[in-house]
């Protein structure tokens, strides 16, 4: 596809590997804000349902999943 549009631009074909050498760093950055973005929409909407925990939202023992950890838990 991208073969095409830059043989209808009028650009060497050999400009794609250019192009796909920065868009795999930019499709990374492009699919972190994605999450960023759906995580903070689940928080805002689950705190405005008052379905939010802030109590295990701010552990910061949360996930982990250490040994000391769970026996701690466990105790």
């Amino acid at each position: 596809m991208l073969s095409m549009v830059f043989a209808q631009v009028g650009l060497p074909i050999e400009g794609i590997g250019l192009i796909l050498g920065v868009d795999r760093l930019l499709d990374m950055i492009r699919t972190s804000v994605n999450v960023s973005g759906d995580a903070m929409v689940s928080i805002v909407v689950a705190k405005s349902e008052g379905q939010l925990d802030e109590a295990i939202y701010n552990d910061p023992d949360a996930g982990n999943f250490s040994e000391l950890h769970l026996e701690k838990k466990q105790a």
